[in-house]
């Protein structure tokens, strides 16, 4: 299928959005971080819980999960500390 978007495999981890997972106390610095990283692309890549599953039986009206994607779940402060850092535009 020809999409208007495809994710680019290709592309690097730029630049961490935001603070550090174990700066917001989020992580006891194993290996599960949950984190936003701009890509070398200009594409954003979120690392969190795979929660697919749990919630591709409720979702609203109009939203949908392709079966090469995964919703994930990140903690709120993860994004908040993201959002100066997050262009308007």
């Amino acid at each position: 299928m020809n999409r208007p978007w495809e994710a680019d495999s290709r592309a690097g981890l730029r630049r961490r959005i935001g603070k550090a997972p174990i700066a917001l106390g989020v992580t006891k610095a194993g290996p599960e971080c949950p984190d936003i990283w701009e890509l070398d692309n200009g594409d954003i890549a979120v690392i969190g819980r795979d929660a697919t599953e749990a919630y591709r039986g409720r979702l609203p009206d109009g939203v949908s999960i392709g079966g090469d994607e995964r919703l994930v779940v990140i903690p709120r402060i993860t994004l908040t500390a993201a959002k100066p850092e997050i262009p308007d535009a």
